[in-house]
């Protein structure tokens, strides 16, 4: 019999992020991850302050940032993995309105430390951006599959992962603790993403599923540095490899590329970059998004052992550390949660 404070379930970013709190705070845990293909391991991994569409402040962004990008250093030095960079983004202008938006949105309190006051020539006779390159600030990027990989096996080798498929089934919720197969824990905390549809305990009409897809492409003469964002991200990943995307879908829930993605961005594509590129891989994934695009933190009136972490969206990377401070301060020290990301207002 193994007796812990928590289990886990799921290893994707929300389940890395609340293993750091749990070691910071000396709790003892498994996680439960059978690693199959998360959203967050095919994501870009791009963390952005700003929604670049509307040239608005994401939610919450300062205060995230401001926790994202320690949390993420201090994994990489204990991992000795460096899996984290500054980078900034370059968003096309289209047009002289759009260079005006920007200016205006630059000399707001809220977005003027993220957004450069000046606009970027385009130098570069790749990408068609006549009108130049607006550039945020304090933007960066994980790689994501690499972080995964190197934290599962920080884990493995600390006896702290079970490589399998959670089965709800030989779940035992006791009056004071929790029993699975040989694992008894205070409490249960799912981690699952758009897969905890699955989930017995889980509602899930609380979850809409968004599907997005991603080129790898190889392009030597786009010689690329930034994070580009028009139509698409255009995110650099060395050797004149880059990843392209993403896609939207909500009528296709399954992890498997499509033909219709691939001539999406590929036609996307060709409106941002004049260079030959080649297609040399496509990857899929579905984020776990909500009705109200807020996340869903804590446990349901049913059972106050089994706690959810999830919701995260398209901004998991950005929100998941200070999200994970906060459901931890809920399960330990009994603080409420904002209204705006407590589960049960879904209920």
């Amino acid at each position: 019999m193994k007796n812990v404070d928590y289990i886990i379930v799921g290893l994707g970013i929300a389940g890395v992020a609340f293993c750091e709190q749990l070691q910071k705070h000396k709790k003892s845990f498994v996680v439960i991850d059978h690693n199959a293909r998360s959203s967050t391991a095919v994501s870009g991994g791009v963390f952005n302050p700003v929604v670049l569409k509307r040239f608005t402040k994401a939610w919450n962004a300062s205060q995230h940032l401001d926790v994202a990008v320690p949390f993420y250093e201090n994994i990489a030095k204990k991992l000795k993995v460096p899996f984290i960079e500054s980078t900034p983004v370059l968003r096309i202008f289209n047009t002289v309105e759009e260079q005006n938006d920007w200016f205006v949105a630059s000399d707001k309190n809220e977005l003027a430390a993220y957004l450069s006051s000046e606009v970027v020539p385009n130098s570069n006779p790749s990408i068609k951006a006549k009108h130049g390159f607006g550039k945020v600030i304090g933007s960066g990027r994980i790689f994501p599959k690499q972080l995964l990989e190197t934290y599962r096996s920080y884990l493995k080798e600390n006896d702290q992962l079970v490589s399998e498929a959670f089965q709800y089934e030989l779940l035992v919720s006791e009056t004071n603790y929790l029993q699975y197969k040989a694992i008894s824990a205070s409490k249960i905390v799912f981690c699952e993403g758009a897969s905890v549809v699955k989930n017995p305990f889980f509602p899930t009409s609380f979850l809409i599923g968004n599907k997005g897809e991603y080129l790898i492409i190889h392009a030597p003469t786009l010689q690329l540095e930034e994070i580009l964002k028009g139509p698409l991200f255009i995110i650099p990943l060395g050797e004149d490899r880059y990843k392209v995307g993403a896609t939207y879908s909500r009528e296709d829930y399954s992890h498997h590329p499509t033909s219709e993605a691939k001539e999406q961005i590929s036609t996307k594509l060709k409106k941002m970059i004049s260079c030959p590129f080649k297609v040399i891989d496509q990857v899929a994934g579905v984020r776990p998004t909500t009705k109200d695009r807020k996340p869903l933190l804590g446990a349901l009136p049913a059972d106050s052992k089994k706690i959810f972490f999830n919701g995260l969206g398209t901004r998991g990377i950005l929100m998941a550390p200070l999200l994970s401070e906060i459901l931890y301060n809920y399960t330990e020290m009994d603080m409420r949660l904002p209204s705006e990301i407590d589960i049960t207002r879904l209920a």
